[in-house]
């Protein structure tokens, strides 16, 4: 008999290891879920006081250990009383750290009464906790959510300071009012080119003092090109005559009801981007000076407008303000 060549030792299968899980494959997180579900005594417990929140934009769903409480899944409601309940009813249950999902902007409100009372909030991303299978309930994600943060298999998001959110807050509503401003002029020009008003032909933005001046004067009653060519701007380059025969157009009250309301609605934005930008002089005025002396770079653009060159040299002062604060 040929004696039996030695069996082969198998290649040991890697085990998914603690505290990577975003780094695991689905077949890895397959096996930690399952370890999990089953209480497998073999993971080590990283935070033994951690709670669990399902976030929601009616009712919000809190899992404790079932060690802590009789009833270790509550529901409570979005009110500021009621999260209030839930901190409370989450110190008596000895909990020191929490986890919840980034759900919508419904978690803000959770997470800044969690934290103002003395707890350690994880922030997660929803697409690192969504590995639980079968039929999914909210009582079983909070839970799900429990576990998980109880073996440190969570990790947390970055939330800047109040300080830097306050001045994005700011920045953020100012880039909303220039995104419609520019919404509006968008109409404007449409409005002025389905009466064939080949305005922007001759001017490189109807926004500008010319256009503007212009467009109050066809909105006041004024037709006559040569009258409303008289607005011209010395720096633009088409000359008079060009801007006369380029106004010369079919003129609709329907579409003018629609140039006035796209202007007054341009003009709104105008006056909110300005009440913003006071708000955020006022704001850096009362805060404390981080720069070290460091000056802004003025930007040089030859090719543009006087007015790409003021928003070229703010945007470069502006992200040199942030950024010193940042990073102190």
């Amino acid at each position: 008999m040929k004696p039996k060549s030695p069996e082969k030792a198998k290649p040991a299968t890697r085990r998914p290891m603690q505290g990577n899980w975003h780094q695991m494959n689905r077949k890895q997180r397959r096996e930690m879920t399952r370890r999990i579900q089953s209480e497998d005594l073999s993971l080590a417990v990283i935070h033994p006081d951690a709670a669990g929140i399902d976030i929601g934009n009616e009712s919000h769903y809190v899992a404790v250990p079932p060690t802590r409480d009789s009833q270790p899944v509550r529901r409570f409601g979005c009110t500021t009383a009621e999260l209030k309940e839930m901190a409370v009813w989450l110190k008596q249950c000895a909990i020191r750290t929490i986890a919840m999902q980034s759900t919508e902007v419904y978690w803000i409100a959770v997470f800044d009464i969690l934290e103002a009372a003395g707890f350690e909030v994880y922030l997660v991303n929803a697409r690192e906790t969504k590995n639980l299978p079968g039929r999914k309930s909210d009582v079983q994600e909070s839970q799900w959510l429990m576990k998980l943060h109880t073996y440190g298999l969570l990790r947390n998001s970055f939330r800047p300071s109040q300080e830097v959110r306050t001045l994005r807050t700011y920045w953020r509503q100012r880039n909303d009012l220039v995104q419609a401003a520019g919404r509006h002029i968008q109409r404007i020009q449409k409005a002025l080119t389905q009466m064939n008003i080949q305005l922007a032909n001759v001017l490189s933005d109807v926004s500008g003092m010319t256009g503007q001046a212009i467009i109050k004067a066809i909105l006041s009653g004024q037709r006559d090109p040569h009258e409303l060519a008289a607005f011209r701007d010395p720096r633009v380059k088409a000359s008079a005559e060009e801007i006369a025969r380029s106004l010369e157009g079919n003129w609709q009250e329907d579409l003018l009801f629609v140039l006035r309301q796209e202007q007054h609605g341009y003009e709104f934005c105008q006056k909110q981007m300005a009440e913003c930008d006071q708000q955020l002089q006022q704001y850096f005025s009362h805060s404390e000076d981080r720069s070290q002396g460091a000056v802004c770079r003025k930007r040089s653009a030859r090719n543009g407008c006087e007015r790409r060159k003021a928003i070229s040299r703010s945007s470069t002062c502006a992200r040199s303000y942030f950024a010193s604060r940042v990073r102190t």
